[in-house]
């Protein structure tokens, strides 16, 4: 019985224990607000990639239509066979229904963005990897949103004419002997894919400038939760 007390009482101080070095840790954040300053700094980012996708002619080669696979060699076969006109079609049409496309899923991104999940916040904001929040929401979200996305893009494709126009390019091209690798006659799952990419892209950039640059943290909930961050790993790295 007297064992039995004792085992109760070591167990109930590391138990009280934990709580005081949780407490030490997580300082005046709560897990809440690490996950609120999380999900601000993803939005900011989704924000970025929404501006450059807004303005397509601006010159951005992750906003702009290339053609999947070795794209240049693709595009210089079918300039000499006399396509050049028909290739500039498709790659303005592409990358502008790109760009509609993503400017119409905006609700998309924000709400995956505002529905996450994130039990283990405080391990997301504590580690070494400056992109882990956004690799935790393209892990969790991706399939959601190219569910939720390809119709927009089939939508899209559909009334700017893109469709047809590659087409086209896809018969004059897989007509040509002796090739090796034929274009695929759908590349609205392509394109998809790649906007989201691109997204993510633009959402990993902004994050890693929010961690490593104080005066990206242009709201007051960045500045606690990140500044937290940053005097939370002082404090763990080894000093030579």
């Amino acid at each position: 019985m007297r064992r039995l007390l004792f085992a109760c009482v070591l167990s109930s101080s590391f138990f009280l224990s934990g709580c005081d070095t949780l407490k030490n840790v997580a300082g005046t954040l709560s897990a809440f607000e690490i996950a609120q300053g999380l999900k601000e700094a993803l939005t900011q980012g989704l924000f970025s990639g929404f501006d450059a996708f807004a303005n397509p002619n601006q010159g951005n080669a992750l906003v702009r239509f290339a053609f999947p696979g070795e794209a240049a060699k693709i595009e210089k076969t079918l300039r000499d066979l006399g396509l050049t006109q028909v290739v500039n079609n498709v790659t303005a049409k592409y990358t502008n229904a790109m760009s509609l496309a993503v400017q119409r899923a905006k609700p998309i991104f924000l709400n995956s963005v505002k529905n996450m999940n994130i039990s283990d916040a405080a391990g997301i904001l504590l580690s070494g990897n400056n992109h882990a929040a956004t690799q935790y929401f393209k892990s969790a979200m991706s399939p959601q949103l190219m569910s939720a996305f390809r119709p927009i893009v089939d939508s899209t494709i559909r009334t700017t004419g893109a469709g047809d126009e590659y087409n086209t390019i896809v018969k004059a091209y897989n007509s040509i002997p002796l090739l090796t690798k034929k274009l695929e006659p759908n590349l609205n799952d392509f394109i998809a894919a790649r906007a989201i990419d691109a997204m993510f892209l633009y959402v990993a950039n902004k994050e890693e400038d929010i961690r490593s640059n104080i005066s990206a943290r242009t709201t007051p909930l960045l500045q606690r939760v990140f500044g937290f961050a940053d005097v939370q790993r002082s404090s763990t790295t080894p000093v030579n």
